[in-house]
Order: C-alpha cells, then sequence, then structure tokens
C-alpha cells in the first residue's frame, strides 16, 4: 500500500512539474491573466472616479468579476497542447489513475494562473481604495475562489476537447457554473470592507472548493476518455 501511495504521488509531482516548466518556457502564459486583472482593476478609478466611497462600493463586484474573466483567459491552455501532442493519451495509458493526474495538472494550472491573483490582490485592493483590514479576507476569498474556477474549468476543459471552437463553449459551460463563487466571493469582500464578518461566505466558498477537488478530477476524467474514443 505504501509503494502505491508513493508510485501515485510520484506520478502527481511529475505531471506537475512538467507542466509548471512547460509553463514557464512560454512566459505569456503566465503573465496573461495576472496583466489582465490588474488592468481591468485598475482602469475603473480612472473610467469612473477616484472618489473613495464610490471605489469601495464598486470594488467586490470589480475584483471578482476581474478574477473570473483571468480565470476563463487561462483555460484554453489546460489541455487542448495535450490533445495536440499526444500528451494526454499517454497519461490515459499510463496505467495511473487519470483523475489523479488531471487533479495534478488542475494544481498546476492554480498555481500559475490563480496564485498570481491573490499575490495581486493587494495592489487591486489600493487602487480601490480598500482598507487595509480587507485585503486579508480578499486574498483568503481569492485563494478559495479561483480554486473553484481551476477545477470547475478543468471540467469545462475536457467537454470541450473535440469542439473545434471550444474556447467560446468552454465559456458558455463554465459561466453558469462559477455564479455561486462570484456570488459569494463578492459577498466576502463586501463584508470585510465594511468591517463585518464575512466568514459564512468563506466557508461558502471552502465547502465549494472541497467539492470541486473532490469531483471535478474524476469527472474530467470521464470526459477525457469519451474525447479520446
Amino acid at each position: 500500500m505504501s509503494t502505491l501511495g508513493t508510485g501515485l504521488g510520484r506520478a502527481a509531482w511529475l505531471v506537475f512539474e512538467r507542466d509548471v516548466r512547460l509553463a514557464f518556457r512560454r512566459w505569456e502564459q503566465v503573465t496573461h491573466p495576472v496583466v489582465f486583472f490588474v488592468m481591468i482593476a485598475t482602469l475603473f478609478p480612472l473610467a469612473l472616479s477616484p472618489e473613495t466611497s464610490l471605489l469601495r462600493d464598486i470594488a467586490p463586484g470589480v475584483v471578482w468579476v476581474a478574477a473570473l474573466l483571468s480565470s476563463l483567459l487561462a483555460l484554453e491552455t489546460l489541455l487542448r497542447a495535450d490533445l495536440e501532442d499526444g500528451t494526454l493519451e499517454q497519461l490515459t495509458l499510463s496505467g495511473q489513475p487519470l483523475g489523479w493526474l488531471l487533479f495534478a495538472k488542475t494544481l498546476a494550472h492554480w498555481v500559475l494562473s490563480g496564485l498570481p491573483l491573490v499575490l495581486a490582490a493587494p495592489l487591486v485592493a489600493t487602487a480601490l481604495a480598500a482598507p487595509g483590514d480587507a485585503v486579508g479576507v480578499l486574498m483568503l476569498a481569492l485563494f478559495l475562489g479561483t480554486g473553484v474556477l481551476s477545477f470547475i474549468g478543468a471540467v469545462g476543459a475536457a467537454l470541450t476537447l473535440g469542439t473545434r471552437r471550444g474556447s467560446v463553449l468552454l465559456s458558455l459551460l463554465v459561466l453558469p457554473l462559477a455564479m455561486p463563487v462570484l456570488i459569494f466571493g463578492a459577498r466576502a469582500t463586501d463584508l470585510a470592507m465594511r468591517g463585518e464578518p464575512a466568514g459564512g461566505a468563506l466557508m461558502l466558498l471552502g465547502a465549494m472548493l472541497a467539492l470541486s477537488v473532490t469531483l471535478a478530477p474524476i469527472a474530467a476524467s470521464t470526459a477525457v476518455r469519451i474525447s479520446l474514443e
């Protein structure tokens, strides 16, 4: 049993390490989502008004819409390249649980596209005049929410592998499923900016993350097998 566990862990680590190494050879894949996120959030004060009260009112919606769009921007690269070069077929035939390997790929995707959004949150919060006490809650909410978006996106990416215009269909599939993340993430941010407890909204985001981590790799592996047949 310990040998099996070690083998599974080693296989997942190799997939994770490979995806991270390949991404850093193409810096645009890493920088595009976070640059897009920061640009959207920082352009609003220029387009509307630098008035603090107005910026604080719109900040939760702006941050989470920007995070959602940035996540969608990065999803197209999650599985498409691996399908084209035959990597997905090799993973399917490797003898390792495909869901476990897709979990590692999705985790790598989150590290490259979701974690930078979390790290950029203080800059965005400053641009939108968010109080300093709310930055920690914003980062935690983005940490949980972007994780959910990555795992939901993995299912959508797997379902659209066999389509020509996969990016359009992928957005149509993921957006309705991502609405709860948008709602509760914005709610947690709004409560934090008002100085009120945001624990309820954060716990709901955590529950969604636990559910998506548990179920999304299984659904994605099934979709990948269907697409490869």
